[in-house]
């Protein structure tokens, strides 16, 4: 007599146990970055763009301070490929510190990571980009991602005057299939007439003799540093280092497991700074900040993500970018953690 109603409750578990999964199933598939849209992009942009007021835009390059602080962009390249950008996309800054990644990628290829290496840390920091750190006391950088680091690794790129730039830049455009890229005339000049900073601190490694060169290699580093581009752009550069260095396209001739996992794990641990360490508790992915407001990130094997807004926190970093970011780790799973 108990049959029917074992019955009944067999298929009323069933029924539940297979919409508990649907939904569940459903629910995954929402929150991955392969669904990503470019509605969903543009809520994560118009939920944070004023937060811009909470920042200030970088002034102590004189050109940078004329930056609209009311742009903004977000773009993502998703593990297919595909651009898909919002806001101001046709918006062009300069790369500043971002430019590091290129050159350290560069630095590598033609000395090696332990040549590399031999003259600056892995390190991570508490200190501000534009810290001298340890150059009087160990004598050499902490990482290829302050300024003195980066300095040092763009006069390892091998060449006379401005051939090392035009390698990061010809690398650039690569990267980006983009050829009609350049840089700032007027923000290199605004660099090189104020980055005394900068200048001390090529200075201080060429009389501890890890630089042989004259100050022209400076000069390539404020090039690079004024190399211009779109969130778009930026962000199939970050692509480019979450798939061992293939295009976003699928173009293999640079494919280097071993180059993507080195400068991700700059990123990881030095490319935001002394803000480093809070970025990879709430964000959790490798990220490179510059001062004229973008933000580069790799998501590991999946996408590239770009963010533009030029006001700054106090690390550096551009304020509604890191909102942005952090939006879309918590809403599609993103963070490696």
């Amino acid at each position: 007599m108990n049959r029917p109603y074992t019955s009944d409750l067999t298929k009323s578990t069933f029924v539940l146990v297979f919409f508990l999964i649907t939904i569940s199933t459903y629910a995954q598939k929402a929150n991955t970055i392969k669904d990503i849209s470019k509605a969903a992009l543009t809520a994560v942009l118009d939920k944070n763009r004023n937060y811009y007021e909470d920042g200030k835009v970088a002034d102590y390059i004189p050109e940078l301070g004329k930056i609209d602080a009311k742009a903004v962009a977000l773009a993502v390249v998703n593990d297919r490929g595909t651009v898909i950008g919002v806001g101001d996309i046709n918006k062009k800054f300069t790369m500043q510190s971002i430019s590091k990644t290129i050159a350290l990628m560069l630095a590598v290829m033609e000395n090696g990571e332990e040549s590399v290496f031999k003259k600056m840390g892995y390190f991570g920091t508490d200190k501000p980009f534009n810290h001298f750190a340890n150059l009087e006391t160990m004598g050499k950088p902490l990482n290829p991602m302050m300024n003195a680091g980066a300095i040092l690794t763009t006069s390892l790129i091998s060449g006379d005057g401005q051939v090392p730039f035009d390698k990061i830049l010809n690398m650039v455009r690569y990267i980006t299939d983009n050829p009609t890229l350049d840089y700032s005339k007027t923000v290199y000049t605004s660099e090189k007439e104020t980055g005394h900073r900068n200048r001390g601190m090529f200075y201080i490694m060429k009389n501890a003799g890890l630089i042989s060169g004259s100050e022209e290699q400076l000069d390539n580093y404020f090039r690079q540093c004024s190399i211009e581009l779109t969130a778009e752009d930026l962000a199939k550069i970050g692509y480019f280092f979450a798939h061992q260095c293939v295009r976003f396209d699928g173009d293999q001739r640079y494919k280097n497991p071993e180059m993507s996992k080195l400068i991700q794990s700059q990123m990881l641990i030095a490319g935001m700074y002394e803000f480093s360490g809070e970025y990879a508790r709430t964000v959790g992915l490798p990220s490179k900040s510059g001062v004229g407001g973008g933000i580069m990130v790799s998501v590991p094997n999946q996408a590239g993500i770009a963010v533009f807004s030029a006001p700054l926190d106090s690390h550096g970093n551009s304020v509604v970018g890191y909102h942005m970011i952090l939006d879309l780790v918590k809403q599609y799973n993103l963070g490696i953690f």
